[in-house]
C-alpha cells in the first residue's frame, strides 16, 4: 500500500496541515496558495531549486514568517500566527539551514540548549544518550567547541540539538548542504532512524537523490508554487523531475 493510497483513504491521521498559504517578503511573493500535509510517523519531502520556496515553508511552519493568507495547523490546532517558542513547545522543531550552532560553546552545551524549554532532567539525560547513540562522534567530541567541528559533525550536532526538544515533527532545512557524499548518506540513515522512533520528518532538500531515498511522499516546488506531488515512484518517473533534477 503506497502512502498516496493511505492519504486518499484517510487511514493515517494528519499531523500537519498547510492550507492555501501565501507568504511575502516585503513586496516579493515567496509562496502562492501552497497546501501540503504530513501524516503521523511519515517522512515527507519538499524539493526544488534555490528560490523555490522550500525554506519559506519551514519558516512559516515554525512561526519565523507569518503567512499573508491561509492556515497552518498542527495536531488540529492552528499554529500560524503563534510565537516560535510556543510552536516548539507544541512539538514542532526546525533544524535550520546553515546549522546555526553556538560556535564557542561545547557540543554538550549546544545539545542542552536544545532542551532549554524542558524541565524533565531524567528525560533530558535519556535523550542525550539517544543522540549519542545516533551520533557516536558527538560523544567523542562532547567537550569540544562546536565551531571547531567538521561540517558533517556540525550537522550531526544541529540535528541532535533539534531532537533534544523531543519533537513530534522535525523540520529539516537542507541538511546535506556542503557535506561530502559519505556524510550525506549518514544523514539519510539518521533520518530513517528518527522515523523509527515515531517522529515525523519534513525534509526540505535541493539534493533530490537524498530526498527520494528517504521520503515516502514528495512535493515539488518552483518559484514559490507547487508544481507536482506524489509518492516517490510517481515523482521519480515525472518528466518534470527527470529533466530538471535526475537527467532524462
Amino acid at each position: 500500500m503506497t502512502l498516496r493510497y493511505v492519504w486518499l483513504t484517510l487511514v493515517v491521521k494528519m499531523l500537519l496541515n498547510i492550507k492555501d498559504i501565501t507568504v511575502y517578503y516585503g513586496k516579493s511573493l515567496a509562496l502562492k496558495d501552497v497546501s501540503i500535509q504530513v501524516p503521523e510517523g511519515a517522512v515527507v519531502g519538499v524539493i526544488g531549486p534555490n528560490g523555490a520556496g522550500k525554506s519559506t515553508i519551514l519558516r512559516a511552519i515554525s512561526g519565523l514568517v507569518r503567512p499573508a493568507s491561509g492556515e497552518v495547523t498542527f495536531k488540529d490546532q492552528k499554529i500560524s500566527g503563534k510565537q516560535t517558542s510556543d510552536i516548539v513547545r507544541m512539538g514542532v522543531t526546525l533544524v535550520p539551514e546553515g546549522r546555526q550552532l553556538f560556535p564557542f560553546m561545547s557540543v554538550l552545551t549546544n545539545l542542552k540548549l536544545g532542551a532549554s524549554i524542558r524541565k524533565d532532567k531524567d528525560g533530558i539525560n535519556n535523550d542525550l544518550e539517544m543522540v549519542f547513540k545516533l551520533f557516536p562522534r558527538l560523544k567523542e567530541r562532547i567537550s569540544q567547541k562546536a565551531g571547531t567541528l567538521s561540517g558533517g559533525e556540525q550537522q550531526m550536532l544541529a540535528i541532535g540539538r533539534g531532537l533534544m526538544t523531543r519533537p513530534k515533527l522535525l523540520c529539516m532545512d537542507e541538511p546535506s548542504l556542503g557535506l561530502a557524499p559519505i556524510v550525506i548518506d549518514l544523514v539519510g540513515d539518521v533520518i530513517k532512524d528518527i522515523q523509527k522512533t515515531g517522529v515525523s520528518v519534513l525534509l526540505a532538500e535541493q539534493n533530490v537523490h537524498l530526498a527520494l531515498g528517504v521520503t515516502e511522499y514528495v512535493y515539488v516546488f518552483n518559484v514559490g508554487r507547487l508544481v507536482l506531488e506524489g509518492d516517490v515512484e510517481t515523482v521519480k518517473n515525472s518528466d518534470i523531475v527527470k529533466s530538471a533534477y535526475l537527467g532524462s
